[in-house]
């Protein structure tokens, strides 16, 4: 993979606002369209007809359509989108929480379908498939020294539930090749990453999007904390681009109390529709935070916002992404589908925390965020512009503002050094996991054994890893400093290596003892 030299804090929001998009979906009822007879709105048809009878030479005429769509909703909002049949299926699967496949995380390895790890349970676990293994055939298609779209890939790998598929195995560590035959089953796709006790009272939950599963798998973690004595609770929304607006109000209803407002909508018409709690929550009562920075958005900011605004815990970290438009999705028959925007949501206190757009300037939507790093706001509270005119008030009294995003109650910076900004971003994107199973690739046998304790020790002790990480990013086209933050990027090194060795829980054993605002909550 190659990426020319860029400005690091924008390639890697890039990335992360295509997840806002995404993952800012709210989930209402498919509607199918219809169409009128008005003159402005056949032209479209009759163009389209026209072209495809009387055009001189072939053309795809549904790849003409797809553009044209993309086209007009590029002049409305920036979360008014097209998404065609290639990426519906799979990102309907995301958010659905489950796909039916052989259950692996893979990494395209130079001209090979590498095994990052098996997901615990699933099918290919089941029938020995372990990290570090190349898929060379499923059945009798060749996966690798070739090129090989991932929707092809998906194809190959996925399928109906109890369908059998033959892999031919190339085990590197046992230099040996293989067949096995595995039956597709259901692997599911995990929106709450971890749940742990960070001290003897206080359970800790992270939500990385908010799916149909979402709110039994909150569930199912509070209930297993609150046996393990947790009497407070934090609950992690960084990085998480929103979802299913019924999943951040199910997680909100586990906190409050009956009949607290949670959030409310208004359409073009000014119909408005106001959801509130319920009783039977289960963690009423005990200290919550909320944790969340610049790229928590949609859903995330519902849940952030009733919280804040019901004066029910504190909401800790950095101003939220700002998306506060709901969208309504139409399914086609060919299996694309439009999102468009229908309504604004609104925080109890009557927050709009939608930030300003201009209508068909989506990059330039998107680029507010390189603001942030030139006034120094991801560094220090006072830099975060807030307009006097947009003040509202909590339950009990307090100040908020709208305009843009959740200002948080308690403020903590970025926890790379100032302007190493990219540095902490980096490290939270596939380019470290990528780089940290190459190495596995070449010394797997040394690390076989190790605690985690041991594997730490190892990391930390070896500049050769940080040095190694150095010349990956440049081979990448990114030139930075890592020396500048040994020890963050030795934690995150760390916590890689034990995620593809150990398990995700491991990962986050590492990465929140000394994670900044964790250390803010526990003082």
């Amino acid at each position: 993979m190659k990426i020319n030299k860029i400005y690091l804090p924008v390639l890697f929001f890039s990335c992360v606002a295509l997840g806002i998009v995404i993952g800012g979906w709210i989930n209402y009822p498919v509607a199918q369209p219809s169409f009128s007879k008005n003159n402005y709105k056949s032209k479209l048809n009759s163009l389209i007809n026209f072209i495809d009878n009387e055009y001189v030479d072939d053309v795809q005429t549904d790849s003409i359509v797809d553009l044209t769509v993309t086209n007009i909703l590029s002049n409305l909002d920036p979360h008014s989108v097209y998404i065609p049949k290639s990426e519906q299926k799979q990102e309907a699967e995301n958010m659905r929480g489950d796909f039916v496949g052989i259950g692996i995380n893979f990494y395209m390895y130079k001209d090979s379908v590498a095994v990052v790890k098996p997901i615990a349970n699933g099918p290919a676990e089941k029938a020995g498939i372990k990290s570090g293994d190349r898929l060379l055939y499923a059945d009798n298609y060749k996966l690798f020294g070739k090129k090989i779209h991932n929707d092809t890939l998906f194809k190959k790998l996925r399928g109906e539930e109890g369908s059998k598929v033959t892999l031919t195995v190339y085990r590197k560590s046992e230099n040996r090749k293989f067949k096995v035959q595995l039956e597709r089953g259901v692997v599911p796709i995990k929106s709450v990453d971890t749940y742990v006790m960070l001290n003897k009272n206080v359970g800790y939950i992270k939500i990385n999007r908010f799916a149909e599963t979402t709110g039994n798998e909150f569930h199912n973690a509070l209930l297993h904390l609150k046996q393990k004595g947790a009497n407070e609770l934090v609950i992690d929304v960084r990085d998480n681009g929103g979802g299913f607006l019924e999943m951040a109000v199910q997680v909100a209803d586990e906190l409050l109390k009956d009949d607290q407002l949670i959030v409310f909508t208004k359409n073009k018409k000014g119909k408005i529709d106001k959801t509130y709690s319920t009783d039977g929550g289960n963690f009423e009562t005990g200290k919550v935070y909320v944790l969340i920075n610049e790229n928590s958005a949609s859903a995330s900011e519902i849940l952030a916002g009733a919280i804040q605004d019901n004066d029910r815990g504190i909401v800790v970290g950095r101003r939220s992404f700002g998306k506060g438009l709901v969208q309504r999705e139409i399914g086609f028959e060919d299996g694309s589908a439009v999102r468009l925007t229908t309504s604004r949501y609104y925080t109890p206190s009557g927050r709009s925390i939608q930030k300003p757009y201009i209508k068909g300037q989506k990059e330039k939507y998107y680029g507010e965020f390189e603001s942030r790093f030139e006034s120094g706001e991801l560094y220090e509270k006072d830099k975060i512009k807030i307009a006097d005119s947009l003040k509202f008030k909590t339950k009990n009294g307090r100040v908020v503002y709208g305009g843009g995003g959740i200002v948080p109650d308690v403020f903590v910076g970025l926890e790379a050094n100032h302007g190493q900004e990219s540095v902490e971003y980096i490290l939270n994107t596939g380019v470290l996991g990528h780089f940290v199973f190459e190495q596995l690739d070449k010394e797997r046998n040394l690390f076989k054994g190790l605690t985690v304790n041991q594997l730490i020790a190892k990391v930390d002790s070896n500049p050769n890893y940080i040095k190694g990480f150095t010349s990956y990013l440049a081979s990448l086209g990114l030139e930075v400093n890592l020396e500048k933050n040994v020890a963050l990027v030795n934690r995150y090194l760390s916590a890689e290596f034990a995620r593809q060795l150990l398990g995700e829980s491991y990962y986050y054993q590492i990465v929140l003892k000394e994670d900044k605002m964790i250390k803010t909550v526990l003082k």
